[in-house]
């Protein structure tokens, strides 16, 4: 094998690794929406898209259209870094400020809701593809009106229930948190900000407390009076709304059959382009950032016992670097080597 045929081969193999690294830490999305108890845009899929069911939801597809709910689980900014009330304006909470999910900042008191009592309480929270991060719950304050459009001062000071990097369980986390005592109707807030990327998810949950016998709040004013309970999808209703979804979701459950039709776009870190940081409120589609790089080597994928095969969790940024140098020396090897085998030739003819 000559020399020039030898360098070119070793750097090859320092250009392999590199691009297997590069292929490995590209990283997993997360998407997700709080389970119990129910979100909004949650309890709105579930109804169905295209017929909801309580006049709640068919007001928010008026407002907005399906794709909202087909893609439950995509309210999120992708570069929040922790910025939640910078980014987000008063009014437009439960849509993160995203246009696209405006039809769940509608202030109405008859949206789905989940029945709610003061003390220690389990919630879920569904993760399609979970990521390392914290879980912040918030409740509103005493007085609230849901007729009126949530803004930042209707929310408690501080989070009730705050985790970091909660269990995991049947494709759910799963975590703990005392409710304060309430009545009446309020919502719980939620935002889960990724530790391994900038990007934050949102959701608004309904909940009602002080019901009586009759199965009504107390306090209920008609609309109230009228809501319907609110239901979280179940894993064949999320997997028959997956091909008209615009959330990618391979990797998290396998590949979904894209209907006929439809359009199937890769959304946050899915090579979309991120607006650039700013303190001044959004209120357009942010769809796009690049996180950390996951590091597939250190983070096995995980499995659900319902056997959902979820996205890969955590990241190392040092994954890219090591790479790259890796392969920069050996592509240096690769030159030195070609250089001495010049010389000793060139010195033979000489001799």
């Amino acid at each position: 094998m000559t020399a020039r045929r030898q360098a070119a081969r070793i750097a090859a193999l320092g250009v392999v690794p590199l691009a297997l690294t590069t292929l490995n830490a590209a990283p997993a999305t997360a998407h997700g929406s709080m389970q119990n108890p129910v979100s909004r845009v949650s309890a709105c899929f579930a109804e169905g898209p295209e017929n909801p069911v309580s006049a709640a939801c068919k007001a928010a597809v008026a407002a907005g259209g399906t794709q909202p709910l087909y893609d439950w689980n995509e309210v999120n900014i992708a570069d929040a870094a922790g910025r939640h009330k910078q980014i987000i304006p008063d009014g437009k909470l439960c849509s993160a400020g995203r246009d696209k999910y405006k039809g769940l900042d509608l202030p109405r008191a008859d949206w789905p809701a989940t029945a709610m009592k003061a003390g220690t309480r389990t919630f879920t929270y569904r993760a399609t593809a979970p990521h390392k991060g914290s879980f912040a719950l918030y409740i509103t304050k005493d007085g609230y009106k849901p007729t009126k459009r949530l803004a930042w001062s209707d929310l408690e000071a501080k989070p009730f229930a705050k985790v970091t990097d909660p269990t995991l369980k049947n494709g759910s986390y799963v975590f703990k948190g005392k409710v304060p005592k309430k009545s009446g109707r309020h919502l719980i807030y939620s935002v889960w900000q990724r530790s391994d990327s900038p990007e934050a998810f949102y959701t608004c949950s309904d909940v009602t407390f002080g019901r009586t016998a009759a199965g009504t709040p107390k306090e209920a004013t008609a609309p109230e009076a009228s809501a319907p309970k609110a239901s979280a999808p179940d894993d064949a209703q999320i997997a028959a709304g997956a091909p008209k979804s615009t959330v990618d979701h391979r990797g998290h459950g396998g590949d979904a059959p894209k209907a006929a039709g439809t359009r199937h776009t890769e959304h946050t870190e899915h090579g979309v382009k991120a607006p650039e940081h700013t303190d001044k409120p959004r209120t357009g589609e942010n769809v796009g950032v690049k996180s950390a790089g996951a590091d597939a080597a250190k983070a096995p994928t995980a499995t659900g016992d319902s056997g959902e095969h979820l996205a890969q969790t955590g990241g190392d940024s040092n994954t890219t670097t090591l790479a790259i140098g890796g392969a920069a020396v050996l592509a240096a090897g690769a030159a030195v080597l070609f250089t001495a085998n010049g010389r000793r030739k060139a010195a033979r003819r000489r001799g």
